[in-house]
């Protein structure tokens, strides 16, 4: 029986690609010149610093661009909210996020069920949800559905089984 697996995942590297660029062009633009703009990466979350919140707004913005470039979704971008810290900076932290959580997997089900295709069923799994079905057709048709929808996360599709 045809399958295929929904999933949501960020690749690291092109975020660690556009982290580095940002903060190289942060270093040369002559509007961040003084400000000590800085991005800081780790494994689940980044760390925006600079001197005022309208810098962090524009540090923010240039990070968003240099995703784009780098064909990271922005969906996986979870920005929390600007913090005052000493001597007059601010910073800012911005989870990564990752996996289908169930809320969205339940989603995912339901836009399946509406789908009204009796042969199609999903299942979630951890933090990926399979979706069967008895034809290739109504898989391909199930994925596009949910290109269409406006899910919290962006999706992949993997593990696609004849």
């Amino acid at each position: 029986m045809p399958s295929f697996d929904v999933v949501s995942e960020v690749d690291l590297q092109e975020v660690r690609n556009a982290v580095d660029q940002a903060n190289r062009e942060a270093t040369t633009r002559f509007d961040f010149k003084g400000t000590d703009a800085l991005i800081e990466f780790s494994e689940k979350e980044l760390s925006l610093s600079a001197t005022t919140a309208d810098r962090l707004r524009a540090l923010y913005q240039l990070l968003e661009e240099k995703m784009v470039k780098r064909s990271v979704s922005l969906k996986t971008l979870d920005a929390g909210k600007i913090e005052e810290a000493s001597h007059n900076s601010a910073r800012q932290k911005v989870a990564l996020k990752a996996g289908i959580s169930q809320d969205v997997g339940k989603q995912i089900n339901k836009l399946v069920k509406d789908m009204g295709l009796k042969s199609l069923s999903s299942s979630i799994q951890g933090d990926h949800v399979r979706v069967t079905g008895k034809q290739r057709d109504d898989l391909q048709r199930a994925i596009t559905v949910f290109k269409e929808a406006d899910l919290a996360v962006p999706l992949q599709f993997t593990n696609f089984r004849d």
